[in-house]
């Protein structure tokens, strides 16, 4: 005798197979940034929170997760230029840190990184 599905276990297999692909596709869109990028930040946050090697690489990793997590990868691109940018000394650099359109984009990029660090317990760097 031979089963066949009924509209229930049609709905049910159609409805797994749409959950397992949105699942599968999650992380890849979240973490669309790429490999060089995510090494640089990690190195980076390392850098500034020095701590035990095995331990600041998860957490730093971690912080990286989360915050790709949140910013699409050019907007965090757009961010991180603006902010690296304004540490220029002199004239170049002032027309970043004088520029008002900017200003939010700084805000936005400061407040998501404490966030994610609070997030994956990295204390605050010294000053």
């Amino acid at each position: 005798m031979m089963h066949t599905p009924t509209r229930f276990h049609r709905l049910l297999g159609s409805t797994l197979a749409t959950s397992a692909a949105l699942i599968a596709a999650a992380p890849a869109r979240a973490n669309d940034f790429p490999t060089i990028d995510r090494v640089l930040y990690v190195q980076d946050c390392m850098r500034a929170h020095p701590g035990p090697y095995y331990e600041m690489v998860n957490k730093c990793s971690c912080a990286l997760d989360k915050m790709a997590s949140e910013v699409k990868y050019d907007d965090y691109v757009t961010m991180t230029t603006v902010v690296n940018a304004m540490t220029i000394g002199g004239e170049r650099g002032g027309e970043l840190r004088d520029n008002e359109t900017v200003k939010p984009q700084v805000s936005r990029y400061r407040e998501l990184q404490a966030r994610v660090k609070q997030a994956c317990f990295i204390q605050p760097g010294p000053k």
